[in-house]
């Protein structure tokens, strides 16, 4: 009993965590809101069905959610998005000196995430 409670309390707390990022990410440039709304269903869909049902049905975000549970779809806005983002992230990076090593490693873990995005099927 105490270690369902447990597991349920842990859901939520991620899912929790989870949507609050992603409201952050809708006044704070740069920092995303589905991939922490996506997170925040899967984990909802686990301890907080309520909050998962609210996170489907949102008027602005469900739909994206909805397609991305139902075929792992991606809009092609969200990925243009995400690849300007990660050029800029590495312009930035590059214009402020950061150790080669350290540049080089981001830049091959962005550029293997736009190569993964870009394969998703789009909505």
């Amino acid at each position: 009993m105490l270690r369902r409670a447990l597991k349920l309390l842990l859901w939520r707390g991620i899912a929790l965590v989870a949507l609050v990022l992603g409201a952050v990410g809708v006044v704070v440039p740069g920092l995303p809101t589905v991939p922490f709304l996506l997170l925040a269903a899967w984990a909802a869909s686990r301890g907080w069905p309520a909050l998962e049902v609210w996170l489907l049905q949102h008027p602005r975000h469900g739909a994206t959610v909805r397609q991305w549970r139902e075929r792992g779809a991606v809009p092609r806005r969200a990925k243009w998005l995400s690849s300007v983002m990660m050029a800029a992230s590495a312009a930035i990076m590059w214009a402020v000196g950061v150790p080669g090593w350290a540049f080089a490693l981001a830049v091959v873990t962005m550029a293997t995430v736009a190569a993964w995005l870009w394969r998703r099927p789009e909505a």
